[in-house]
């Protein structure tokens, strides 16, 4: 008899793995059903040996693009809708899946679901793609009978997510952007084209202007420390990656940008507005509050605003409100807390965490272009300032020698 490695999950739905001696594959499954454990049909394999035995290949994120688990979601829910059975559902998304790993991880969902396996279980095999989030939800409309409809909420969300993550990320790429060629420029002019000038200004047998020789003095200092400082900033930034990493290094830095004069304001409106929308969702789906908050709070993208959620759940089991220690928390804008308040008396807390996240989703886009207005002045003095600076004190002498001339 052959040894099986095997994977499944327990009656819980959590996850168990094991060896097993038996004739064939399917003998392992027949024998861990009459366990009460649901196997995972493409995780039995024959346990090889020697160089026949099974490698793992290190990977690098899931290779899986947001919008694809997007249009995913949305198709989904529309073929359940039709009234296509879920597995040939999975079977049309898996052939019509244009990246070949995306296809593999619906193939190997839709094998598990023919197995016995729950959908969210299935899915939950793959956390790269499918965040606990989304798994949360698709159990709650598993249970609830209502998955198409939280099919279609999830893909509004993400939707949503995606746009809100893209307004981030282009008011930080441009300021960057900007301020890495200018500082590739100012470099090329003080190691490459201020040296050539000091030669010239070399044989003049005269003293420079002091902008002159500031500016020669620090091309010496650029063109011989820059191995230092290139050494330097290459150790800063992975110290930084490094400490980002830790739970105090995470905090810590978390801390520091959202005390930062605009950024910060930025990435409290983004934080508070993914809270709103993701705790909506997951209400609004029927998943309780108590588990909607610990998937909330790994969501919310910053370990400040996770802190202050997963406190919260803590007093509300205690009997509180949610809106209580929102407003005790001081990391919360007021509105949040009064807002949710209002829902907490009314019974609709879904909805008005919905609206909530519209408001804030809106003054996301107003912090962007208030800082990208705010940027582009600055950027334009930076400019001026640092290369216009070298360039007319390089010139300066060439004025002064003409003068005399004259």
């Amino acid at each position: 008899m052959a040894l099986f490695r095997w994977q499944g999950t327990g009656l819980r739905g959590e996850s168990l793995q094991g060896e097993m001696e038996a004739p064939s594959a399917d003998i392992v499954m027949v024998r861990l059903r009459a366990q009460r454990i649901r196997p995972l049909p493409h995780r039995i394999k024959e346990k090889s040996k020697g160089f026949n035995r099974e490698l793992s290949l290190p990977t690098f994120g899931s290779g899986v693009k947001p919008q694809e688990v997007v249009i995913f979601t949305r198709q989904l829910a529309t073929m359940i809708n039709a009234g296509l059975p879920l597995v040939q559902a999975l079977m049309v998304l898996e052939r019509q899946a244009e990246a070949p790993v995306f296809s593999r991880i619906i193939e190997r969902v839709r094998r598990d679901v023919e197995g016995g396996t729950t959908f969210a279980t299935a899915l939950s095999q793959h956390p790269h793609v499918f965040d606990s989030l989304y798994t949360n939800m698709i159990s709650a409309g598993e249970m609830g009978g209502i998955l198409d409809l939280i099919l279609e909420r999830l893909a509004v969300y993400m939707e949503k997510a995606g746009k809100l993550r893209k307004k981030i990320h282009g008011a930080m790429i441009y300021p960057a952007s900007i301020l890495i060629i200018a500082g590739g420029v100012t470099s090329v002019l003080l190691i490459y084209v201020i040296p050539v000038f000091a030669e010239m200004f070399a044989s003049f047998g005269k003293a420079l202007p002091l902008p002159t020789q500031v500016a020669i003095t620090l091309s010496n200092v650029a063109a011989t420390g820059f191995p230092y400082f290139l050494t330097i900033a290459l150790g800063t930034i992975f110290g930084v990656r490094r400490l980002y990493r830790t739970e105090q290094g995470h905090l810590a830095i978390d801390k520091f940008l959202l005390k930062l004069p605009v950024l910060g304001d930025l990435l409290r409106k983004a934080a508070v507005a993914r809270f709103t929308r993701t705790l909506g969702t997951l209400l609004s789906s029927g998943i309780p509050i108590l588990e909607a908050l610990t998937v909330t709070g790994k969501a919310a993208g910053n370990k400040v605003i996770e802190q202050t959620i997963l406190a919260s759940r803590q007093t509300i089991s205690q009997g509180k409100t949610l809106a209580e220690p929102l407003i005790a928390s001081g990391v919360f804008p007021p509105m949040v807390g009064q807002m949710l308040q209002v829902g907490e008396t009314t019974g609709a807390i879904d909805i008005m965490l919905g609206k909530v996240a519209d408001f804030y989703e809106d003054e996301v886009d107003t912090a962007v272009a208030n800082l990208t207005s705010l940027m582009e002045p600055l950027i334009i003095i930076f400019l001026g300032l640092v290369i216009g600076g070298l360039v007319i004190a390089m010139y300066l002498p060439i004025f002064q020698l003409g003068s005399m001339s004259v």
